[in-house]
């Protein structure tokens, strides 16, 4: 880890920041929690828990998305103070370049552009299958180039443009969670007025399993936790935002508390309801777990619903990634670590050169997991899964040294306009366990791949930041 002996913070907090030069403070606190929540509420919940529950069991999946929504708390408390400490578009890696080193920093950006370029090109790739459910005769890729062509406008317009595209988005899959937790709550306490009869559990029947409460064991919740940790992420996206977001001292805080919040019951609650009604033995192993609850409890149409719902999920996470990809590589560029022409703007603020750059490794992405599966494209995506608990650090080791150095300068933390609490407990905590996540991948043999181009993809990151600009700085100071 770096020295963060370079750090120079002011002895009191600054008043409102001013906007970044081109770029429009135009988003509010609820444009920042959906596209929070836009960035978070995807495949992983609407696909994949299904396959989380058969391997925790019941109780065990709760408690996993318990364990994962407490950790997006710690990293979100110790975001909230840095994003209002330095509000600045493409935030991550200016935290850790400022908090911790430049190297850091450049390593952080890279990772997380790859991250959300990877996801970009995944999410047109199943958007795309699941258009064949009402289109079998349009081949995939042309759906691929409509959602790409749609995604590119929306973030092409300008910033609030996108939080309103991403807020409409968020509200779809948001009202898909509300009605499974609510309609399918109400069946677990008999209330079924569409079903035509069939057996039904009773509230908690199922968690009590032919094997107990953990039928595979505490290793099974383990393995589990590791996956909410991925299914969570996107919490983050308000960070990226910061630079673009109005009175961000306030805006901030409230949506941060709005998401922790709003996570922790849908998620939490979606999962419980669930696996209250499908036994884990069965669970998400021909459909989305939505589509058998939904048809469980006699919902018409179940199926075609479920299907427009995902599709949104994929396009609204690939709309927030879309944005968060841009954003970085325009900071990057106004660190004087990526080519200029990524600092150009359109005269609505919009980083179109960035943006397109963007747009062109989500395509690369999509093109790799059709014509190289088994070797660029695992590359690509054992990092992006690499990278997010790798961001994760960052933000809570940033938050520890920005700390540390503000109160070593003479600053009131009393006055901050948002602290994170209990310091240095949170972001000691919220790192340990990133790290024991990160040794738990060693552990698990389908996931470790992402270590093994993890790692090395990060020391490509600091001998290349270390080549090209840090042999510069050196013999300037020696000059």
């Amino acid at each position: 880890m770096e020295s963060p002996s370079p750090l120079t913070l002011d002895a009191t907090p600054a008043g409102p920041a001013p906007a970044e030069p081109g770029l429009r403070r135009s988003m509010g606190a609820r444009h920042l929690v959906m596209i929070a929540m836009g960035g978070v509420i995807g495949s992983g919940l609407f696909l994949s828990s299904g396959y989380t529950i058969s391997q925790a069991g019941p109780l065990g999946a709760v408690l996993a998305y318990l364990v994962g929504a407490f950790v997006v708390y710690l990293v979100m408390a110790c975001l909230g103070e840095l994003a209002i400490a330095y509000p600045v578009s493409g935030a991550f890696h200016i935290y850790a370049a400022r908090s911790i080193g430049p190297a850091t920093g450049f390593a952080t950006a890279w990772l997380y552009w790859l991250c959300w370029a990877v996801a970009i090109g995944s999410e047109f790739t199943a958007s795309g299958l699941l258009m064949q459910r009402w289109f079998p005769d349009v081949d995939v890729w042309v759906w691929c180039l409509v959602f790409a062509a749609v995604l590119f406008g929306f973030n092409a317009v300008s910033a609030k443009f996108f939080g309103e595209s991403e807020f409409w988005f968020a509200i779809i899959k948001v009202g898909a969670i509300i009605g499974l937790i609510v309609l399918g709550g109400a069946a677990l306490f008999g209330f079924r007025p569409l079903s035509d009869g069939g057996s039904h559990p009773f509230l908690f029947e199922n968690f009590n399993t032919a094997g107990g409460l953990f039928p595979n064991g505490f290793t099974g919740v383990l393995v589990t936790v590791l996956a909410v940790f991925y299914a969570f992420s996107g919490s983050e996206l308000i960070g990226v935002a910061a630079g673009e977001t109005k009175d961000p001292a306030t805006a901030i805080p409230k949506a941060m508390r709005t998401t922790v919040i709003r996570l922790l019951i849908f998620f939490v609650g979606a999962i419980a309801v669930i696996a209250s009604t499908i036994p884990y033995t069965e669970v998400g192993l021909d459909e989305s777990p939505f589509v058998t609850v939904f048809s469980a409890i006699g919902i018409p149409f179940a199926a075609d619903i479920m299907n427009f719902v995902i599709i949104t999920a994929l396009l609204s996470a690939g709309n927030s990634g879309l944005f968060s990809c841009a954003r970085m590589l325009y900071s990057l560029a106004d660190e004087g670590h990526a080519p200029q022409a990524f600092r150009r703007l359109t005269r609505r603020g919009i980083p179109l050169i960035a943006l397109s750059v963007s747009m062109v490794g989500g395509i690369a992405s999509l093109v790799s997991s059709v014509v190289a599966p088994e070797t660029v494209y695992l590359v690509l995506v054992s990092v992006a899964g690499f990278a997010v608990v790798g961001v994760w650090m960052s933000i809570t080791a940033a938050h520890y040294f920005h700390r540390r150095a503000f109160v070593r300068n003479g600053g009131d933390v009393g006055a901050l306009a948002y602290k994170a609490p209990l310091f240095p407990l949170v972001p000691i905590l919220a790192f340990t366990l990133c790290v024991i996540s990160l040794v738990g991948i060693a552990l698990d043999p389908n996931q470790v791949a992402a270590l093994y181009f993890g790692i090395p993809f990060v020391a490509a990151c600091y001998a290349y930041f270390y080549f090209r600009h840090g042999r510069k700085r050196s013999t300037a100071a020696v000059q």
